[in-house]
């Protein structure tokens, strides 16, 4: 969506935060491997920019990547799952 497409950029902002919550149970037993599987399909080499400032485009991806709420959902299993592979 384009910069300029307020409408749309207000949507992704409020509804966003509304997905994720509504995904929470899942994100916090299972949120490292998931949030590990959604990142390196938003950074695939193949993949469209998330961010294009040059032609003024935005990604809903960027939404969920930049999202304090999703870090903070994920971050127990990541937690144990660093705990895990230190301890062998």
């Amino acid at each position: 969506m384009r910069y300029e497409e307020k409408a749309k950029l207000t949507a992704a902002r409020t509804l966003i935060p509304v997905a994720i919550l509504a995904i929470s149970p899942v994100l916090l037993i299972a949120g490292a491997p998931v949030r590990r599987r959604y990142l390196r399909y938003v950074y695939r080499e193949e993949a469209p920019a998330i961010l294009d400032k040059g032609q003024g485009r935005i990604s809903v991806h960027w939404f969920v990547v930049m999202s304090p709420l999703l870090a903070w959902l994920c971050w127990p299993t990541e937690t144990l799952a660093r705990f895990i592979s230190r301890r062998g």
